[in-house]
């Protein structure tokens, strides 16, 4: 018989998943947040689908966006962007704790994708991310934008915005203006947010966890067990 042809499960089962949490995150929300999702520009996807977790992952030793060692046994791809209040939530209040538990001792390594999928601003905020990576200074950048975190498409988060949050943190100001205007920070963010809607991420936060979808910003311990278990799987 004919082999069967190979079915990407990853893109249905996040899809499914992530398409359930947005429905959640509206309800939760209220409707200032609602009036923010259906006011963001609409994306096209130009990525086909992974067939694989091992496709997704990176595990570049050089990417400024990704924290922990490039063969950790567990890989957590997140798809993030800075005007979402959730990933807002998950990088003050659970970030912290997986860095310290799991990205310190080498079980951990997490893997940033821009998912700018409120609009405008977003997509400025990304390209401001990936000016701060330029310079090294990607997670740095990351905190300071959601230490103090604007409200979704308030009309503020500018490049203006964005350099004083780089002034804030001692990056290169001339250096980050470049970068963020660039046609490569622009082809990157537009590159990571195809990806995510080729496996069917719909909102954020979303992350991967060796294959594992974990959508929103689960309480802590979610991320924990999870870990804890593909790092036994894995052999860890």
């Amino acid at each position: 018989m004919p082999e069967k042809p190979k079915t990407p499960l990853l893109p249905l089962i996040v899809a499914a998943i992530a398409a359930l949490a947005l429905g959640v995150v509206l309800l939760q929300g209220g409707d200032e947040q609602e009036d923010s999702l259906t006011d963001a520009a609409p994306a096209t996807a130009s990525a086909a689908p992974p067939d694989s977790w091992e496709q997704l992952v990176r595990r570049d030793a050089d990417d400024p966006m990704a924290l922990g060692e490039a063969d950790a046994p567990v890989v957590m791809v997140a798809y993030s962007e800075f005007q979402c209040p959730f990933c807002g939530k998950f990088a003050r209040d659970t970030e912290p704790v997986l860095v310290e538990k799991f990205v310190e001792d080498g079980t951990l390594r997490i893997e940033w994708r821009d998912f700018p999928y409120l609009g405008a601003e977003s997509t400025v905020a990304a390209r401001g991310g990936r000016a701060a990576a330029a310079q090294d200074r990607f997670w740095e950048f990351e905190e300071a934008m959601y230490a103090d975190q604007l409200p979704p498409n308030s009309g503020n988060l500018d490049e203006d915005y964005l350099v004083s949050v780089a002034e804030d943190i001692g990056l290169d100001v001339d250096r980050f203006r470049d970068d963020l205007n660039s046609v490569e920070a622009e082809q990157a963010v537009q590159d990571d947010f195809a990806e995510g809607q080729a496996i069917g991420v719909t909102g954020t936060p979303a992350f991967i966890i060796n294959g594992v979808p974990v959508i929103g910003a689960q309480p802590t311990e979610v991320f924990e067990h999870t870990i804890e278990k593909a790092a036994e799987e894995a052999g860890r």
